[in-house]
């Protein structure tokens, strides 16, 4: 129990060169500075981590410098999913290797199997890995995993905890409900800042955030403050991360805000693989000054130069307003306005 993971697991994104490759020395001084400032563990090869536009090869040499990096400070848990189960076992007898503490895995993706395939999966996987599993539950992207199937594969010894980002707090406390009698020692973890207190407060023992990429002094003192039992202050930290998390989240294609606002704190993310429109890089830009504005409040940055329009909640609205702002400041210094 005394390696037991518990807390807030930062699934990181990667930064990347202007050639689109891995840009080592800034991931590695982003590892540090998220251990400096309070996260828990790390969790490269995440959703927010682009898995998917990453080779196999590089998927490893992510981990492979994040643990050596992390040096033993802070656990690694690793995203392990792989688009078969031989694969897979590669992935996790390198991550092993390297020193990483566990791995996430993902239900199969592409095809939608039912719950018995999904066990047999996992199970075949939890036979036969050197290192310690925990099941990803993901239904927006993969294969659900229903709570008897969870319940079943807590029989596993290897398996040994479940990231769910379904963000359901009733599923979450269905989980903990059916696993923890018999495995006192199973990890849950919640996928959804959205709901961070609410999980913590039904049971989970912390989260797997990409919001804590962004700002981890704020998941991290929410997660704190919710253990410490002061619920009012954390409740008022929550209401104020949801706007964080939803202009992050809702305001481009997934994880593109999240990069947006990565960059806002001094990490150089360059561009991700995936193709953008130019429409859609000056979107960004007007995202990223609305993040500024966010992330201002919370004494994290400077605010634009030309200012922060006022914010309604609705991160389109929002998006548009600030680019009003920007459109007027700049009038104003040519003697238009």
């Amino acid at each position: 129990m005394a390696d037991r993971i518990h807390g807030i697991f930062t699934p990181h994104m990667v930064p990347l060169d202007e050639q689109g490759r891995i840009a080592e020395d800034e991931l590695r001084r982003y590892v540090d500075w998220l251990i400096e400032r309070g996260v828990h563990g790390l969790y490269p090869n995440g959703s927010t981590g682009e898995f998917v536009r990453f080779t196999a090869e590089e998927r490893q040499r992510i981990v492979q410098i994040v643990c050596q990096q992390a040096a033993g400070r802070v656990p690694v848990l690793a995203g392990a999913a792989e688009a078969n189960v031989r694969e897979t076992l590669k992935a996790c007898e390198a991550y092993a290797s390297f020193g990483a503490r566990a791995v996430a895995i993902v239900s199969p993706i592409y095809y939608r199997l039912s719950p018995e395939s999904v066990y047999a999966y996992f199970r075949e996987i939890a036979e036969s890995s050197p290192i310690d599993v925990t099941l990803y539950n993901i239904p927006m992207f993969a294969s659900p995993i229903d709570v008897p199937t969870i319940k079943r594969l807590a029989e596993l010894p290897r398996i040994v905890g479940i990231k769910d980002s379904s963000g359901d707090v009733a599923v979450m406390m269905r989980m903990i409900a059916a696993v923890r009698p018999a495995r006192p020692d199973f990890v849950f973890l919640t996928g959804w800042e959205a709901v961070l207190v609410p999980m913590l407060l039904v049971g989970a023992d912390g989260g797997t955030n990409a919001t804590s990429g962004v700002a981890p002094e704020v998941t991290r003192q929410l997660y704190d403050l919710t253990r410490a039992g002061q619920i009012d202050a954390a409740m008022q930290l929550q209401y104020r991360l949801l706007e964080l998390f939803d202009t992050m989240l809702y305001s481009a294609d997934f994880p593109e805000g999240f990069r947006a606002a990565v960059e806002v704190r001094g990490f150089r993310m360059g561009h991700s693989r995936q193709p953008m429109t130019t429409g859609q890089k000056i979107d960004r830009g007007a995202l990223q000054r609305v993040l500024q504005c966010i992330l201002a409040d919370f004494g994290y940055s400077q605010p634009p130069a030309e200012g922060c329009a006022p914010r309604s909640g609705d991160s389109t609205a929002d998006r548009v307003a600030q680019i009003v702002t920007n459109v007027v400041q700049e009038l104003r210094k040519r003697g238009a306005v």
